[in-house]
């Protein structure tokens, strides 16, 4: 992205949007501080299922899990850190390594930086097992910005952690932990755990009543100003669905359908320092192939509290490529930090300016 078209102004940007001339490609160009690939070369054959998380001193790890293929044995999980320099090279942080010598697959990795202005410890959330129908949820931690790791903990029985978007942090310290579960029948539930010290000990939510049949997994949640929780999640609806929690994630409103069109594939609701929501998703309905829409990526944003959308930007459109899994986080410094998987590949990072957004 190399800025606004020669000769256009922003002023006439934003005039030929509203008079719906000029699409939110080119307000990518406006809005964009940073594009680049965290993974400047492909470490392994595949990469997935990305992380973001913004360290105390100010810099950005990221985590994915990659190997051969999804699924297979070899596949683990994998950081890198942004320093002033860029981003340094991935190292693997741990592995499906079972004690009688055998490997397991590791997936979905999500980052939580405890008390980031105080140095409060990293945590990292991971699966291991050889399906989702069998994973259990494993957690390390580190002191030191992700440079060491400790042992892995396994999480007990029924608590898996963050399924795959990020922890939440509520107000009384409790960490709300967005998560779900798909069984052999194909029964997709989602179901939010607490653990108020960081992962010692866990409080297990029943799963969210679905008496619509939605079938959603993998949701993402946001504090609103009012002390409520959105949580928005995929669904087999073609459209992504939302529930409200107004007890800290314990009881849920009948989740419902949004406007947001997508493919049944993950997304990344992240809320804003001011006051509106930000969606990074996949923008079409789902064709015949599991592939098919997860071609395009885009950004949109709310400032209703997620009862209208407008799309904002667009960060990949390439038919019959995949651009999938994102994952936001708004760092102190006011900036929105996108990272996502492109083409199974590699890792893109991206930066904007969220005051551009709209």
């Amino acid at each position: 992205m190399t800025g606004r078209r020669p000769g256009t102004s922003r002023r006439q940007l934003l005039g030929g949007l509203l008079a719906g001339v000029v699409g939110p490609q080119v307000l990518a160009a406006e809005s964009t501080v940073r594009r680049e690939f965290i993974d400047s070369q492909q470490t392994t054959p595949q990469v997935h299922a990305s992380t973001l998380a913004e360290l105390p001193d100010g810099s950005l790890l990221a985590a994915w899990f990659g190997g051969t293929a999804e699924r297979a044995p070899d596949v683990r999980i994998w950081c890198a850190r942004r320093e002033v320099g860029g981003w340094t090279a991935p190292q693997p942080v741990a592995d499906g390594r079972q004690p009688d010598g055998s490997t397991l697959p590791t997936w979905n990795p999500v980052l939580f930086q405890a008390g980031a202005a105080q140095g409060g410890p990293l945590l990292l959330f991971y699966k291991v097992g050889p399906s989702p129908q069998q994973w259990w949820g494993e957690l390390i931690t580190s002191d030191d910005g992700g440079r060491s790791w400790s042992a892995p903990q396994r999480l007990p029985d029924g608590a898996l952690g963050p399924i795959r978007s990020k922890p939440l942090l509520l107000p009384d310290g409790t960490l709300l932990c967005p998560s779900s579960t798909e069984d052999d029948q194909g029964h997709w539930r989602i179901h939010f755990e607490r653990t108020p010290d960081l992962g010692r000990h866990w409080q297990v939510g029943a799963s969210v009543a679905d008496p619509r049949g939605l079938g959603m997994i993998q949701p993402s949640a946001v504090l609103r100003p009012d002390g409520s929780v959105l949580a928005f999640a995929r669904s087999m609806s073609n459209r992504i669905a939302v529930t409200r929690s107004r007890d800290g994630g314990i009881s849920w409103s009948p989740p419902q359908l949004t406007s947001l069109p997508n493919p049944n594939a993950g997304i990344e609701a992240l809320g804003l320092a001011d006051g509106r929501l930000l969606m990074v998703f996949n923008p079409r309905e789902r064709g015949r192939d599991w592939w098919n829409g997860r071609d395009r990526l885009d950004v949109a944003v709310s400032a209703d509290g997620g009862r209208r959308w407008g799309t904002v930007l667009t960060l990949e459109d390439e038919p019959g490529q995949e651009f999938s899994y994102p994952a936001a986080i708004q760092a102190r410094s006011g900036r929105v930090h996108i990272c996502y998987t492109h083409k199974r590949t590699q890792i893109r990072h991206v930066e904007l300016d969220p005051r551009d957004l709209r």
